[in-house]
């Protein structure tokens, strides 16, 4: 079962960084450099955004390779409250299984584990079809604890 969000529900975006990658170990290194980079100029964290970010480039590098299409990291933070990570690229035909629905590899597998990353570390994630050919992965981190102020 996919979960996809409308981000009707969140005001719009008050900082956005947008940047098309090479689906390659080094653009997925970028990738998450950039949104180290970019997180604690805005002066926010940014260790577990940087692990989601890596684990979805990382996927996007091996699963969503398309030769001559790169893929799309984008970040928006809404207020101070939502940190929004979203990876498109250009195998939609490719879903990978929704929230909750992994699976968990054998123990002494080398990969697999990314989503199961995923999923531990953000507060939601899922994934979006389209538009044609592409899909998006995307992940979101509230920035304020829950309960909290």
């Amino acid at each position: 079962m996919n979960h996809t969000i409308n981000l009707a529900q969140h005001p719009a975006p008050g900082r956005t960084f947008t940047v098309l990658l090479s689906p390659t170990r080094r653009g997925a290194r970028l990738a998450r450099l950039l949104t180290t980079a970019h997180l604690g100029h805005w002066g926010l964290p940014a260790e577990s955004a940087a692990h989601i970010v890596g684990e979805l480039s990382a996927n996007a590098m091996t699963h969503g390779r398309v030769p001559g299409r790169d893929f799309q990291l984008s970040l928006m933070v809404h207020g101070r409250t939502l940190l929004r990570i979203e990876v498109s690229d250009a195998r939609g035909e490719r879903l990978p299984p929704g929230p909750g629905t992994a699976v968990i590899p054998a123990g002494d597998a080398e990969s697999g584990r990314g989503l199961l990353i995923v999923d531990s570390l953000a507060d939601r994630w899922g994934v979006t079809p389209g538009p044609f050919p592409r899909k998006t992965i995307w992940a979101e981190l509230d920035l304020v604890p829950h309960g909290g102020q």
